[in-house]
């Protein structure tokens, strides 16, 4: 296990993203896709931050897992728990299955190898940050 800050800020500032797009963006594309595109990226930051797994092992750890959750959903997991009262686990596992989002998972994950090649952390970026 570690703390790498450069993950924990891209962490927090995602998740403050997709509160906002939770509870205030109403249509028909940021809420349903670019918040599946952005939550692949989320889960994979909070991985990077507290763990030291390679950047491919996180990557598909991260879009095999989405994918899982999404499987999921098609068969009415929430229902099955009993949890369809409870707004947070609908909203965190959510209650539609969507084929379309499996392909904004994989946009997210491919996201997440780009910026990594070439804007990843360094310890340069790192070092200025601190003056």
């Amino acid at each position: 296990m570690r703390f790498n800050a450069y993950y924990v800020y891209w962490t927090v500032l995602l998740f403050l993203i997709e509160i906002y797009i939770g509870a205030f963006v109403k249509d028909n594309f940021v809420r349903p896709y670019m918040g599946d595109f952005l939550v692949v990226i989320l889960i994979y930051t909070f991985v990077r931050a507290f763990f030291k797994y390679s950047i491919i092992k996180t990557a598909i750890g991260t879009l095999l897992f989405s994918f899982l959750v999404e499987i999921l959903q098609y068969f009415k997991i929430v229902e099955i728990l009993g949890l369809e009262s409870h707004r947070l686990a609908r909203t965190v596992i959510g209650t539609s299955f969507v084929w379309e989002d499996f392909l904004f998972y994989t946009m997210g994950i491919v996201t997440v190898l780009i910026c990594e090649h070439f804007i990843g952390p360094s310890v340069e970026q790192w070092r200025s940050i601190r003056r």
